[in-house]
């Protein structure tokens, strides 16, 4: 069973359960459930970005300097993620009009990437998503997201 692994991955035994569980020596990543192929190494997210007045580069694609506060991004991004739970639009579709990111073209699509890609709190939450889970808000030096896995 071991043999099936992708690679990083091995199967270990829990000190405190004596459960299996599986460890990637690489990431530190461990979980219960068997990693199957590259699903583990890299995963596909869309996302919609509000930027605020503390962001790494508080402009954007929609405005030259934007001056709204971290509150006042999060209570729009609350918004947003209000209106998509409730179905009224998709995240992609508000991303479109909505995101700070200049993904915000192609539905906020991030495309596949890895760990080490994404700023750190972006690329955790990402991992931890199910495909076609979405995330509450992200904090991270670029301002305030909702994240989508696709893939």
């Amino acid at each position: 069973m071991a043999d099936d692994l992708p690679e990083g991955w091995m199967l270990k035994t829990s000190k405190s359960t004596g459960k299996d569980y599986y460890f990637n020596a690489k990431t530190g990543e461990s979980q219960w459930e068997m990693p199957t192929g590259a699903d583990t190494d890299k995963v596909r997210c869309a996302h919609l970005l509000v930027k605020h007045n503390e962001s790494r580069r508080p402009s954007s694609w929609k405005e030259d300097t934007i001056t709204r506060s971290k509150d006042e991004a999060l209570e729009i991004l609350k918004g947003f993620h209000s209106r998509i739970k409730q179905g009224e639009i998709t995240l992609q579709e508000l991303a479109v009009t909505e995101s700070d990111c200049s993904s915000a073209r192609n539905g906020g699509d991030l495309g596949l990437f890895g760990r080490g890609q994404m700023q750190k709190p972006f690329e955790d939450a990402s991992f931890q998503l199910q495909v076609g889970e979405m995330s509450e808000p992200v904090f991270t030096d670029s301002g305030i997201h909702l994240i989508l896995r696709t893939a």
